[in-house]
């Protein structure tokens, strides 16, 4: 008897969290821009440009991706994502593609900068 009430109790339980979850409450998506990143989540967003740059050399992608975090230099957000790895003892590969995206960047020309597009 009440294994039976138990079952009931769970199943009664999942269909009410379920209608409320679909269909009185449900979860509405936004899009959002890398900008409103909280900081950790911008180091880690500056690692995987670093990444990719690492993997495909594309400098002018890396500026463009760089560029989509706000109006800040693009090689202080990679120092600064250097800086911070360190703190968090990041593996060392990321380390080595954030100071080869560094060094390229360093080596440009200073310019007005990459606009997001």
């Amino acid at each position: 008897m009440s294994t039976s009430r138990l079952l009931i109790g769970i199943l009664l339980g999942i269909a009410i969290g379920l209608v409320y979850g679909w269909g009185l409450h449900p979860v509405e998506l936004v899009d959002t821009t890398p900008d409103t990143l909280q900081e950790t989540y911008r180091i880690d967003y500056v690692i995987m440009v670093a990444d990719a740059y690492s993997l495909d050399q594309d400098l002018q992608q890396a500026l463009i991706r760089l560029a989509a975090l706000g109006p800040q230099a693009p090689d202080e957000m990679v120092i600064a994502a250097i800086n911070d790895g360190i703190e968090r003892e990041i593996p060392r590969e990321d380390l080595e593609s954030l100071n080869e995206l560094a060094v390229q960047l360093r080596s440009l020309p200073s310019s007005p900068g990459v606009q997001a597009p």
